[in-house]
C-alpha cells in the first residue's frame, strides 16, 4: 500500500530502529513506548488488520509468535515477563491499517497497577 506507513517502514523508505528482520517479518522499537522496552512487529506483505487473516496469509502470525519468544530471551526479559497487544478496528484501537502486534516488557504490566 503506497500510503501505509508501516509498508514505507518495511521497504526502507522510513528509518526505524530496527531489533530483527527476516524476509517475511520486520521488528522495530515503537517511536511512542509505553514501556521500557515496545516493539512492534510487523509482516512485510500488507495485511490491514487481524480481520483480513485467511488460510492464505495467516503462516504470518505463527513466525511473529514464533519470534517472540526468541526475541525476549535476547533482549533479556523472557524470565520476568511480557505482554502482546494486537489492536484490531478503530474500536479496538488500531491507529495504522497494517497488522501489527506490540511486545511490551520492562516493567510490571500488571493490572490493575499496584
Amino acid at each position: 500500500m503506497m500510503d501505509c506507513i508501516f509498508c514505507k517502514i518495511a521497504a526502507g523508505e522510513i528509518p526505524s530502529d530496527i531489533v530483527y528482520q527476516d524476509e517475511d517479518l520486520l521488528v522495530f522499537r515503537d517511536l511512542n513506548p509505553q514501556a521500557p522496552v515496545h516493539l512492534l512487529l510487523i509482516p512485510k506483505a500488507h495485511i490491514p488488520s487481524a480481520n483480513q487473516l485467511t488460510t492464505e496469509n495467516s503462516d504470518v502470525i505463527a513466525k511473529i509468535f514464533e519470534r517472540i519468544p526468541a526475541l525476549a530471551e535476547e533482549l533479556g526479559f523472557d524470565k520476568a515477563g511480557y505482554r502482546i497487544v494486537n489492536n484490531c478496528g478503530e474500536d479496538g484501537g488500531q491507529t495504522v491499517s497494517h497488522l501489527h502486534f506490540h511486545l511490551l516488557a520492562g516493567r510490571s504490566l500488571q493490572w490493575p497497577p499496584g
